[in-house]
């Protein structure tokens, strides 16, 4: 072979079945690795996606974004609620993970403890009674005056140290509540099966009860009244409907909390009054 022509291509040798198929795990690997961690990324964005209600978080909490950003995900508020509140964000949760929050259908906040031990507890400042200065308080959160709670109106300090709100309690189906239609109610709130606990003060002032062994007996409906823990936040307020006939009707007022006991012990399903979570007082809107 002369040096001006060229030489032939070396032939690669052929790869093995076995050394193919371990290549071809290798890439599905990397393929399904790749996928979790873009899945992952994404896992923010569920509740966007979906549409999802905003949270009800603790009281005292932040506003959404800096909640988010500050909660350390400790579950030291979890520990100290004396009726299981609080729970934390599971998967669909998204940027929400772990981050405490409270389902008040199955569970409102009654303030059993008083003192909202939640806000003692927190390590970071995500639950606070007040805001730093340099966190801007949006219109309609602060409350006009300290809540007042009725199981301690007979106490020296019966107020709560709370500044703002953490939803407002709205009555979302005024068709089906029973005060609108003019009805009472007698039995158990929510069932017999219902695990959901809340302090009766004529019960025991201190240790909240199964509300399923606390039946009820009302000409008119209006747990959603006498069960709120604080005081001047809902009223039963007389109206005549269409037919001329006299009704009652839940009126929110401007001391409410967004605690959502109303909306836990309302007896009717779906709950005839909800809690929308963060919202704030529009007095215009009631």
């Amino acid at each position: 072979m002369s040096e001006n022509e060229p030489r032939p291509a070396a032939h690669k040798p052929a790869m093995s079945i076995e050394k193919a198929q371990k290549a071809r795990r290798k890439f599905l690997q990397s393929v399904g690795l790749t996928a979790g961690i873009v899945g992952i990324s994404l896992l923010g964005y569920i509740p966007v996606s979906s549409a999802r209600a905003p949270r009800l978080r603790p009281p005292g909490a932040l506003d959404e974004a800096d909640f988010l950003s500050s909660c350390i995900k400790c579950g030291q508020c979890v520990q100290v609620c004396p009726v299981a509140a609080i729970k934390l964000g599971d998967i669909d949760d998204g940027f929400g993970l772990g981050v405490p929050y409270i389902a008040a259908r199955d569970q409102a906040c009654d303030f059993s403890c008083d003192a909202v031990q939640c806000i003692l507890a927190c390590p970071t400042g995500s639950l606070t009674y007040e805001k730093p200065d340099f966190l801007k308080v949006r219109a309609g959160a602060p409350l006009a005056h300290a809540p007042i709670l009725k199981a301690k109106e007979k106490d020296a300090e019966p107020s709560l140290n709370l500044k703002e709100r953490f939803g407002v309690a709205r009555l979302a189906r005024p068709a089906s509540c029973l005060a609108v239609q003019g009805k009472g109610f007698k039995g158990l709130a929510r069932g017999a099966d219902f695990e959901g606990e809340m302090r009766y003060v004529d019960v025991d002032r201190w240790a909240p009860i199964p509300v399923r062994d606390h039946p009820y007996e009302r000409d008119i409906c209006d747990l959603c009244v006498t069960e709120c823990p604080i005081k001047d936040a809902i009223s039963l307020q007389p109206f005549v409907n269409e037919a001329g006939d006299q009704r009652f009707m839940p009126v929110v007022q401007e001391q409410c909390v967004g605690c959502g006991v109303c909306e836990m012990i309302c007896p009717v399903d779906p709950a005839a009054i909800v809690v929308d979570a963060q919202a704030v007082w529009k007095e215009a809107a009631r």
